[in-house]
């Protein structure tokens, strides 16, 4: 099939389609409708598969890696312009559920989420309350930054002189056990999505690692 008689194909079997969306998306993508689909690149092939999945506005959206195969700039720009315009078109009646590993990129997007490891769901929370609830507290000491074991925290890391302390809820007693140990100056600051996602992965090795230490 040609692009143009692959959408009219997928069309005939939705209640509605798009078809001034089906355009302007060809012109965003630069795609000739004229062209056969199996002569696309990967890339080309899955701007198809993404305005074939929006032009009939579908009130659940769902979307698996949906950018992958994109190039920087068309992946961006698709982000910004075209999820985020779809979603905007109709916010009460419509959810885009997506699958993807690109969180930065989606972040502006994003209501919801959930961190999902080996198959289980870890953690499920609202965008705007992981912000308030997690911190990253950045201590500079004056040498060697000390040993954090014991630091009521989910997870720190060391770099010479400076320490990076994560944490969820109440940061007060970690601030204040780092200020005991001699830091110097103290910064706190609220995670984005990747860093709540990095830091509950790491969080969860740590507990697993002592869970199998106690063993």
């Amino acid at each position: 099939m040609r692009i143009n008689g692959y959408f009219e194909y997928l069309a005939s079997f939705r209640d509605k389609w798009n078809q001034q969306l089906e355009g302007d998306l060809l012109k965003q993508f630069e795609l000739d409708p004229s062209r056969k689909v199996t002569a696309l690149s990967k890339g080309e092939k899955m701007q198809v598969a993404l305005i074939g999945a929006l032009c009939p506005e579908p009130d659940l959206l769902v979307l698996d890696e949906p950018t992958s195969g994109l190039d920087p700039l068309v992946r961006r720009e698709f982000i910004r312009t075209v999820i985020g315009a779809y979603q905007e078109g109709d916010p009460e009646n419509r959810t885009v559920f997506v699958s993807t590993h690109l969180i930065t990129e989606f972040e502006g997007l994003i209501d919801e989420f959930t961190v999902i490891d080996k198959g289980r769901d870890i953690l499920n929370m609202r965008t705007e309350d992981a912000r308030q609830e997690y911190k990253k507290i950045t201590a500079h000491f004056i040498e060697k930054a000390p040993d954090l074991n014991g630091l009521p925290c989910l997870y720190s890391r060391l770099n010479d002189n400076e320490a990076e302390v994560f944490v969820r809820g109440e940061s007060d007693p970690a601030l204040a056990e780092l200020k005991k140990l001699g830091a110097a100056s103290l910064n706190k600051e609220s995670l984005s999505l990747e860093e709540v996602f990095l830091t509950t992965l790491n969080a969860r090795k740590r507990e697993q690692l002592k869970d199998q230490a106690e063993v």
